[in-house]
Parts: structure tokens; sequence; C-alpha cells
């Protein structure tokens, strides 16, 4: 009886949020809506998604539905929600620069609930003020100074799981030092008990960020929701000990992000509350480790994959070396010259983008393409309508870092950090992050795939079904 009372209440809140959803689609069933299909009842084309998902091959959904309906816009419903599917450069556009105007963040529930009141959920001038006080301590001129620390982590994370080793699982062993890394400069955690006890969190954590907004027990968004409380818990505990150490001045305000935050207002005068601080750290650290793990794995994929790649990229990490004392650690000019080790992380990240694209939502009706999209709508874009497209990318499938030369890539097309007000603010640290362990793991080894042709899948980040092992070739030069 108890069991049963239980679940009662959800599944009535479950059946109402979805009745809900029904009547408002059938209100917009007279306006000249973007052609496509709203598949079936309630969970609507999102069977199709997942499996194009889990079968490394969003590209697929995407392009199938741009073929039968049109190539600029299309609409379905995904996760219970009525959807418009913005393509192409036009498509990206739009929705980049129609933030605020038009169109605003919108994210599905599930995304908005673990992650509270963090930026992803701000909108307007309250987005505006917490990216730029978030930015402050992200922009390059900051990050620069943390640069010797970042390749100091990295020696010894190679160190530590790599060096003497003939097999490295890369997926699982990048993930070591990507979340470290982003826990000592974010929080100065270098505990391994307390990196392990977050870390075992994060992973369910993310495993439910995307998903059905089902918070009963079983289900991937409970599990997500519990593990999100244990990790906000943790950091709480972290906060209330540095508000003691920054007051009694044993830390440095510019010791990281968390000091950084507790002591500078933004630009209204107004500090972050606690659990702004905590939502917003455990954003970063969800989007400065996972997307920069998925990134590497992929490189190290191409690189084993692309010989001639990589013996280029090897030439110019050496020539950087060559010109540096015994012992001496990367600096800001250093990573500047590294003009085609980011040719080829770029082109990775154009083949096999880490996300596939992320959501909006419309804030008033509005035309576009000659259709009609109403307000509350959820819109998205997607990297699969560009990164591939042959009018943009001659080739498509054939790796080419040259594309990235010059001018590059046409305005709009290539999209991995997504563009306009809300472009991923932690572009200028991923790529920091990217160039200073490619630095660093070519000119310590080669290597080859255990599993030539492993195939990826996305879940909700980009990762390989065997974890991507390798066999490792030392260098002695």
């Amino acid at each position: 009886m108890e069991v049963t009372n239980f679940l009662v209440l959800p599944i009535f809140v479950l059946c109402l949020y979805f009745i809900t959803k029904t009547i408002k689609l059938r209100r917009h069933q007279n306006l000249n809506l973007p052609v496509g299909s709203l598949g079936w009842p309630i969970v609507g084309e999102t069977f199709e998604f997942l499996r194009a998902m889990i079968d490394g091959n969003i590209v697929r959904f995407i392009k199938e539905r741009m073929d039968k309906y049109d190539s600029r816009v299309f609409k379905t419903s995904l996760l219970g929600e009525p959807m418009v599917v913005f393509c192409g450069p036009s498509g990206n556009k739009f929705l980049f620069s129609n933030e605020n105007k038009n169109v605003q963040v919108g994210w599905p529930t599930t995304v908005r609930k673990l992650l509270r009141s963090s930026l992803v959920n701000k909108v307007g001038d309250e987005a505006k003020i917490t990216r730029r006080l978030l930015m402050s301590f992200l922009n390059p001129e900051a990050l620069r100074n943390y640069l010797p620390k970042m390749d100091t982590i990295v020696q010894h994370h190679i160190d530590t799981h790599w060096q003497g080793k003939k097999e490295v699982v890369v997926y699982s062993t990048v993930k070591l030092y990507t979340f470290d890394l982003a826990c000592c400069l974010f929080l100065s955690i270098e505990d391994s008990v307390q990196l392990s006890n977050i870390s075992s969190n994060f992973g369910i954590f993310l495993k439910g960020i995307i998903g059905f907004p089902i918070n009963l027990p079983g289900t991937r968004f409970h599990a997500a929701m519990k593990a999100a409380n244990v990790i906000q818990n943790g950091i709480k505990m972290i906060i209330k000990k540095r508000k003691v150490d920054l007051e009694e001045r044993r830390v440095s305000p510019t010791q990281d992000l968390l000091s950084h935050l507790l002591v500078t207002p933004d630009t209204n005068g107004r500090f972050l509350t606690e659990m702004e601080i905590i939502d917003n750290i455990l954003l970063l650290l969800f989007a400065g480790h996972d997307t920069s793990r998925a990134v590497l794995t992929s490189i190290m994929k191409y690189l084993a994959d692309l010989p001639q790649v990589y013996e280029q990229v090897l030439k110019e990490q050496l020539e950087i070396s060559q010109g540096k004392d015994a012992g001496e650690l990367l600096q800001w000019e250093d990573i500047q010259r590294m003009k085609y080790s980011w040719n080829v992380a770029s082109e990775v990240m154009r083949l096999s983008p880490p996300v596939t694209g992320t959501y909006r939502e419309a804030i008033k009706d509005f035309t576009y393409a000659d259709y009609n999209i109403p307000k509350g709508w959820k819109l998205h874009w997607n990297t699969a309508s560009s990164h591939v497209d042959p009018t943009l990318f001659p080739n498509p499938e054939t790796f080419d870092a040259s594309r990235f030369e010059g001018a590059g890539p046409t305005p709009f097309s290539y999209v991995p950090f997504g563009g306009g007000p809300r472009m991923c603010i932690g572009q200028e640290f991923a790529r920091l992050e990217i160039l200073v362990f490619m630095h660093n793991i070519v000119k310590r080894f080669k290597w080859d795939l255990v599993n030539p042709g492993e195939k990826f899948k996305y879940d909700p980040m980009l990762e390989p079904v065997k974890e991507l092992p390798i066999r490792l070739q030392p260098h002695h030069f």
C-alpha cells in the first residue's frame, strides 16, 4: 500500500505534464508550422533520436529529415517537447543572433533541474552579468597565469598513468587528467579520496543529464539527482572551509575559481549566493572535463589512424621543446605556436563533435523560412547539419586539417562551441587543456589501436564503446 501511494503522485504529475503538452500542440494545429513529424504520442521521435545517438550517427537522424522535409528547418518531438530543428549556417546564425529577441536558452527539464541556478538556466541581463563574472576567470589573460600549473599536472598524469604501461584504456585514463585538472583549477582539490568520490558521482550525474524528467527510483534522472546532491554538498563543505581560509589569509584570492567567485562581485556589486557558486562550479566541472575528455579520446584515435598527421603534430611539438631548457614548463608563447596541432584538434571536432548541439526556446511567436514558430516551442541547433555538408566542407568525410588555415570555414558552419552570446565560456580553457596534453603525449609516445575501427556513441557525450584501448610505443630520442 505504501509503495502504491509513493508512486501515485509522481505518475499523476507526469501524466499531467504530458497532457498539458498535448493541449498546447493542438492549439497550434492551424499554424503554418515547419514540416516534419511529431512521432508517437508523448515520446515523439525520442527513441529514433536516442538510437541514432547510440549508433554514433546523429548525422543520419538530422540528414534524413532535412532531405525528407526541408533542409532549412523541420519539426519533431523529443523528450516530451515539440521542437523545431534549425539547420545549416543560416539556422545557426538565426539562433545565435536572436538571443533575448526571439529566443532564449531552453534546455530540457533534466538539465534545468540538475544545474539549477547556474549560467545555463539564466536569461537576459542576469545571464550577461553572470557570464561576465565567470569569464573574468576563464578569459585568455587570466588563464595564461595557470598554464605552467596545467603543464605540471599533465606531466604528473602521464608519469603516473601512462609511463611504463604497454596498454592504456584511453577514455577512462584521460578522464583522470581532465577531471583532476578541472578540480585543481576550480576548487584546488588534490586529495585522491576526495577526487575519487566526486568523480564517481559525476559519472552518474552525467548519464542522467539528457533524458525524460522522470524522478522515480531506478531511472537515470533519479540517480543523477542523488549524485548531484552529493557533489553539491561536497562543494558546500569546501566553500565553508575556504571562507575561513580567505578570512585568515591562508589562501590567495586568485588561487582558483572558487576563491575568485567568493571575493569578486559582479558588475552591479552583488556577490553570488552560495547556491549560485555551487551550481556554476558544478556546471564548469561538467563542461570543463567531460567534453575535453571526449575530444582528447577522439584525437588519440585519429592520430593512431593517420600516421602522417601524427608525424606533423610531433614535428611541431618537438620544435617548441627544442627551444626550451630542460624542465622548463610551457609558456603562453608556446601555445600560440601550436597552430597545426590546433587545426588537427579542430578537424577532429568537425568530424567527431563532443556534443551534438544545444537548445533554445521561442519567447514569442515569430516567422522563419516562411514558417510560423510558436512561442514556447523548443528549438534545437546541431553540428550535424553543417559539419559534414559537402557544399561547406568539400569531401566532408576526409580528414583535412588545412580547412582551418587562413580565414577558415564559412561563418556559422563550424560550431563545436556554439556561437553568439551563449558560446561556450570554457572554449579557451578547453583549447589549453587539449594542446598541453597533445604536446606532452606525442613527445613521449606513439601508439596503435587495439580495436581498429572501434565505434563511438553519444551517451550523452561522444564516447568509444570499448573505451579505446591502445598499445603504447615509447619514444627514445
